[in-house]
C-alpha cells in the first residue's frame, strides 16, 4: 500500500471516531465576550473535509434583499486578494503557497491530504491581474497579466506612483499609474520577508498607513504551536512596520499566530487586523478574531490563547509573556480562517451597514460541522464591534456541504460596491446595492 493510501484509509477510520458526535454550534463564541469552552487533547482533532465543486456558470453567492451580485471575472487562477484602483479597474492577486512543509508527525501526512481536498483543482496564477469594466455593468470585459511570475503573492497596496506587491519572501515596489495595464520591469524589492525553507502560514497581508509613509505586513508562525522548534518562529507571528522610503522594519505587534486582512480603520489611525487562531484543542476551540492593533501590544501566541488562557501543550511555558498577553476585541467564531476584512464607509449600502466590518471567512477544515465559508458583517458603533455578526454572503457550501467557493479577501470599491475574492469558486464577485442610498 502507498504512503498516500495508508494515510487516506487512516483518516477515514479516525475521522470515523472523531466525528461520532457533532459540537454545538459556535454562535456563543462570536462577539466581544465569547464562551470559551476548556481545552480537548486528541490523538487526532475533528476534521471535516468539504470537496470543491466550484459555481456553475448560472450560479452566484447569496446576498440579503435590497442587494445584488455579479461576477466582475470567472475562471481566474486562484484569486486571494483585490485592490479597487481609484479609476475603477480592480487587481485581482492569484496565488497559491509555495508547498514543501516536511513531514514531522504521522499526522502532518494526514492534515496534508485533508486540506488539499479542500482547495480549486486549478494551477494557481501567482501573479497579478488587472481587471477592468468599460461598459459600466460591474462585470469586467477586459482583463491583463500586470505582473507575471511571482512568489506566492498576497499583499497588495497602492502609495502615490508605486504599487506594492507582498510575495511570500519579500515586499516589492513598482512603478504604477493606475490605467497601465502591464508593468514590465522586475521592480525593486523594499524589504526581504520570513520565508523558506518552511513556510508554514505563507500569506503576507499589507496595508499602508494613511500617511503614505509606512507599510504593515502580517507575518504568521511557522506552526500551530511552536511544534517546529522556536528557531523557526524567528520574526514571525507578527505585524511588521516597515519604512516606505528606508525598507527598515520593527515589530509593531507579536503573538498574533496569523494575521491577514490587515486595514486601517478609515478616518482614524488604528489599524485592525483578523486573526487565524491555533488548531488542535477542539471543535469550538479557539475562535479566530478581529481585533485593533495596539502598537507593541503582545497577543499570546504561542503561550496562551485569547489573551491569558495558558496552552498547556507549550513548552517549556511562559508565565511572564503569558501576563502581558492582551485579549482581541473580538472573536469571530471557532477555525472560521479569517483572511479578510474591509469596512464601509459609504452610504451605498445604506444606515444598517455603515461603518462595519466586512470580514472574509475562507473556511473551517478542523471541524466536524463546517464553519466560516462566508462573508460575514460586524455591526460598529462608536468605532468598536457592537453586536452580533451575520452573514452578508453565503451560499458558498450547497446543501452537502460541497464548497462552491471560499472568500478570501475583500475590499470596498470607490462607488461603494464591496468586492470579493474568491479561491475555490476562482472569481472575484461584487456585491452592490439595488437602489443606492446618497453617499
Amino acid at each position: 500500500m502507498t504512503r498516500t493510501r495508508f494515510a487516506a484509509a487512516l483518516t477515514a477510520t479516525l475521522l470515523a471516531a472523531a466525528c461520532s458526535s457533532s459540537p454545538p454550534p459556535p454562535d456563543g463564541q462570536v462577539g466581544t465576550n465569547p464562551n470559551l469552552p476548556s481545552a480537548t487533547q486528541y490523538l487526532l482533532p475533528p476534521m471535516k473535509i468539504t470537496t470543491p465543486v466550484g459555481f456553475k456558470a448560472n450560479e452566484t453567492p447569496t446576498v440579503p434583499a435590497g442587494f445584488r451580485i455579479v461576477a466582475v471575472a470567472r475562471d481566474l487562477r486562484g484569486p486571494r486578494n483585490v485592490l479597487p484602483l481609484p479609476n475603477g479597474d480592480i487587481l485581482a492577486v492569484e496565488a497559491g503557497g509555495p508547498g514543501g512543509e516536511p513531514v514531522t508527525r504521522p499526522k502532518d501526512l494526514i492534515y496534508g491530504i485533508v486540506k488539499g481536498k479542500a482547495h480549486s483543482p486549478v494551477k494557481p496564477g501567482n501573479r497579478v491581474v488587472l481587471l477592468r469594466d468599460t461598459t459600466g455593468d460591474g462585470v469586467a470585459d477586459q482583463r491583463a497579466v500586470l505582473i507575471d511570475k511571482l512568489n506566492s503573492p498576497f499583499g497588495i497596496a497602492q502609495v502615490g506612483g508605486n504599487l506594492y506587491v507582498a510575495e511570500t519572501d519579500k515586499i516589492v515596489r513598482y512603478a504604477f499609474t493606475p490605467g497601465q495595464a502591464k508593468i514590465t520591469g522586475p521592480g525593486t524589492i523594499l524589504t526581504e520577508l520570513p520565508a523558506g525553507p518552511i513556510d508554514h502560514h505563507w500569506t503576507k497581508s499589507l496595508t499602508a498607513s494613511p500617511d503614505g509613509t509606512k507599510l504593515y505586513v502580517g507575518i504568521g508562525s511557522n506552526s500551530n504551536i511552536v511544534e517546529r522548534g522556536i528557531g523557526a518562529e524567528y520574526e514571525r507571528a507578527r505585524i511588521w512596520e516597515v519604512d516606505i522610503a528606508t525598507g527598515a522594519h520593527r515589530p509593531y505587534a507579536t503573538g498574533l499566530r496569523n494575521p491577514n486582512g490587515l486595514t486601517f480603520q478609515p478616518g482614524t489611525n488604528t489599524l485592525w487586523t483578523v486573526v487565524n487562531e491555533r488548531d488542535e484543542i477542539g471543535n469550538n476551540l479557539v475562535p479566530d478574531y478581529m481585533t485593533s492593533v495596539k502598537p507593541g501590544a503582545f497577543y499570546g501566541w504561542p503561550w496562551s490563547w485569547y489573551g491569558q488562557h495558558v496552552d498547556i501543550r507549550v513548552m517549556p511555558r511562559n508565565p511572564a509573556m503569558v501576563a502581558k498577553a492582551i485579549a482581541p476585541d473580538y472573536a469571530l467564531g471557532p477555525h472560521v480562517a479569517a483572511l479578510g476584512l474591509a469596512f464601509n464607509v459609504g452610504g451605498a449600502f445604506g444606515a444598517r451597514f455603515a461603518g462595519g466590518a466586512f470580514v472574509g471567512e475562507h473556511g473551517s477544515w478542523d471541524r466536524d460541522v463546517p464553519n466560516g465559508y462566508e462573508v460575514a458583517f460586524v455591526p460598529f458603533a462608536n468605532g468598536k464591534p457592537a453586536g452580533k455578526a451575520e452573514t452578508f454572503v453565503g451560499g458558498f457550501l450547497d446543501k452537502d456541504n460541497h464548497t462552491r467557493g471560499r472568500p478570501v479577501g475583500v475590499a470596498f470599491d470607490a462607488k461603494g460596491d464591496l468586492l470579493i475574492a474568491d479561491d475555490v469558486g476562482n472569481a472575484v464577485w461584487r456585491v452592490s446595492a439595488v437602489k443606492r442610498t446618497a453617499e
